[in-house]
């Protein structure tokens, strides 16, 4: 498991792709990031199984920042 600090990113989804690319088979991978307005949540959920990952998890952190718990799938 690896957790995944991206509440900096100037592109969400870019990085997320390039992290998810990077990671192994079968790895489960923390990602914070900001929400800012809450469409970034939701736009994840797809984006995740688009990706050839499960989501597991997802929950809010904070005011600002959201949670998500996601598992590479093997390919």
């Amino acid at each position: 498991m690896r957790r995944v600090d991206l509440r900096k990113s100037k592109d969400l989804f870019k990085d997320l792709a390039q992290i998810i690319k990077e990671a192994k088979q079968s790895e489960v991978l923390v990602v914070l990031f900001e929400i800012g307005d809450f469409s970034a949540v939701e736009k994840s959920f797809s984006f995740v199984k688009d990706q050839g990952c499960s989501l597991l998890n997802s929950l809010k952190f904070n005011q600002v920042d959201w949670t998500i718990v996601i598992k590479k799938e093997e390919q």
